[in-house]
């Protein structure tokens, strides 16, 4: 314990350094509109293509097995909300339930995850925007985009909320528009024309496991945003009771939808070796049952959904710094500043900002988004043995819902995510080791090493 005060509050640290502070405003609905927001209630639209292909028709189930291990670890992280309502999330989870330097290698790992998912909105809207507006090049794009997510997210988290509601609205229309229109398509001899099928489910022909397993990064991909919610602890009302129930909530709502989205899409269309391009194949379903609207409707979505989570992704990683600074482990004359009339953490935000500019003009879409499971598997898999820790062995918590809850269900969660980590490709291991090490470099060089007495 006495390492765990050390590093979470350093005695040679010098004072707080915020102006101001967070402000409880958010209510669980808004909690709920925002994690929705992140992980994308259409995210099916962009993920339905390669999914597909790689689960060999098969791309429902795989969502359905997704939302069901994903539901595991949101459970986790509903449990360490209860316990430390904090902004810091993963980093104060582990730091407090493991030790100072678990927590400080989950939030390094999970820096990733919450900086690349910005990342990869802004390739593809730049990407996307590009190709409709040929006249502005690939690189205008980007400076317009990460300008745009940056100073939304300076205007503070109240704005970003009401943003969040508006867009989601947008989107539940989208989605109502699609799901009525693949249900006449069907119902009047399109596809399979027919609403009940198992075959997106099973198809005897094509089922495989290799198919499903190499389909679960790109499903899991879908979900990482649910554990934002818990970076905005300090910013809700009731946190310890809000915070639980939207994380959970986020990914059974999503995850419904995904598997509805995937599955009528399957039945639509189902020659899935037919796509196109693969990446806009759910475009092109929605052209076949709705015409050109439908069509533009989603691929303005598909741009739409990029923008939001970019802006929550950007949101959530300011909270993130903001904790670890907190925690003595980053500067904190930057991170811990908070503006006192905007109750934001502007320095870091500007800093996300900077690199959302660069770094598109440097990776593809591919390569950020094995980054982003690389930083998110490994966090998750430390908040679930943090679940264990805490409340299993530290708080002998072992009785009838008790065992559940903080064994088996965290148990399931860090094997799934540790299969998925391992599983990566080479090079998003390597360079997500490589950032590792960055951090215990850092660690060892800086100021935080002496006051966590790590090694004592």
């Amino acid at each position: 314990m006495a390492k765990e005060a050390a590093i979470t509050t350093p005695r040679d640290a010098a004072p707080r350094p915020e102006a101001g502070g967070f402000r409880p405003v958010l209510s669980l609905r808004a909690l709920v509109m925002f994690g929705l927001a992140f992980v994308g209630m259409n995210a099916g639209y962009t993920m339905f293509g390669v999914g597909t292909v790689k689960s060999q028709g098969h791309f429902a189930l795989v969502y359905l097995l997704a939302m069901v291990a994903m539901t595991f670890t949101a459970l986790s992280y509903g449990r360490m909300a209860m316990a430390f309502p904090e902004a810091g999330s993963t980093y104060a989870y582990a730091a407090k339930a493991l030790h100072p330097a678990a927590g400080y290698f989950a939030g390094w790992a999970m820096i990733l995850d919450y900086v690349f998912v910005p990342l990869i909105s802004v390739i593809i809207i730049s990407v996307t925007m590009n190709k409709l507006a040929p006249q502005v090049p690939y690189s205008g794009w980007v400076i317009l985009t990460a300008t745009l997510i940056t100073s939304a997210n300076l205007r503070g988290i109240e704005m970003t909320a009401r943003v969040t509601v508006v867009y989601n609205l947008l989107v539940g229309v989208s989605l109502v528009w699609f799901l009525s229109a693949a249900v006449r398509a069907l119902l009047g001899g399109a596809g399979r024309g027919t609403l009940l099928s198992l075959e997106p489910f099973y198809h005897p022909a094509t089922f495989s496991t290799e198919g499903l397993m190499a389909a679960a990064p790109v499903a899991i991909l879908s979900f990482i945003g649910f554990d934002g919610i818990t970076t905005l602890a300090e910013d809700s009302h009731n946190p310890q009771r809000n915070v639980p129930r939207a994380t959970v909530l986020v990914c059974l709502i999503a995850g419904t939808l995904f598997v509805l989205q995937t599955y009528l899409g399957q039945l639509v269309w189902p020659d899935y070796t037919t796509f196109s391009p693969v990446e806009t194949a759910f475009s092109e379903i929605g052209g076949r049952i709705g015409g050109a609207a439908l069509y533009l409707t989603i691929s303005g979505f598909v741009v739409g959904q990029a923008l939001m989570s970019a802006v929550t992704g950007q949101a959530s990683a300011s909270r993130l710094l903001y904790g670890m600074a907190r925690g003595g482990l980053l500067p904190r004359r930057v991170f811990c500043y908070v503006h006192p009339k905007l109750n934001t953490p502007i320095y870091s935000i500007l800093l996300m900002g900077l690199i959302q500019l660069a770094v598109p003009l440097l990776i593809n879409l591919a390569e950020a988004a094995d980054l982003i499971n690389f930083g998110a598997c490994f966090g998750f898999m430390v908040v679930n043995l943090s679940v264990i820790r805490h409340y299993f062995v530290k708080q002998k918590n072992r009785a009838g819902r008790g065992f559940l809850l903080n064994l088996v269900f965290p148990l399931l969660g860090f094997v799934i995510c540790a299969y998925i980590w391992v599983k990566l490709p080479t090079m998003a291991f390597t360079t997500g080791l490589i950032w590792t090490l960055l951090g215990l470099a850092y660690l060892i060089s800086s100021r935080a090493l002496r006051r966590a007495q790590f090694g004592a």
